[in-house]
């Protein structure tokens, strides 16, 4: 099965699950590093997610593997938060994340840059705009290679 399929698998046996309990996932990756192969879901609820939760939800979704068994070799299996600089993967989580610091880059340089970080100031599915200091950066939302809330420090 492709890492696309796998990707889908996943997100279809373990979505139910957490809309049951509120939690929302944010992604799935399947990626090999080194010799082992990792499947790792992150998973957030409003004002945060504990280890605990993320057991539950690890007990849940194994069991679900083990019975569809979706993937024909050997992985290991991690359930945990984003973590604070949570990635932006969708264009709903853009849009909750207006007036929030981000960085953001692009496919191809948008005004001599590549790589955006501050406040972003809006957006309307079609447009990330960022301001940086007292300038406003509009980005067009098809060239965003990536987007994550950063840590202002």
């Amino acid at each position: 099965m492709s890492t696309p399929k796998i990707k889908s698998a996943v997100e279809d046996m373990v979505k139910p699950f957490l809309d049951e309990h509120g939690f929302e996932l944010v992604d799935v990756e399947y990626v090999k590093e080194g010799s082992n192969w990792f499947l790792r879901v992150y998973v957030d609820k409003e004002g945060g997610i504990d280890i605990d939760e993320c057991g539950r939800i690890s007990e849940y979704l194994s069991e679900r593997l083990d019975a569809n068994d979706p993937i024909p070799e050997a992985y290991f299996l991690e359930v945990s938060s984003p973590g604070a600089e949570r990635p932006l993967k969708k264009p709903e989580d853009v849009a909750k994340s207006v007036g929030k610091h981000v960085f953001v880059t692009t496919y191809e340089p948008i005004g001599g840059l590549k790589e955006f970080e501050g406040t972003l100031a809006s957006f309307d599915g079609e447009e990330v705009v960022i301001e940086i200091g007292k300038k406003k950066h509009a980005i067009p939302y098809a060239k965003v290679a990536s987007a994550r809330l950063a840590i202002l420090f």
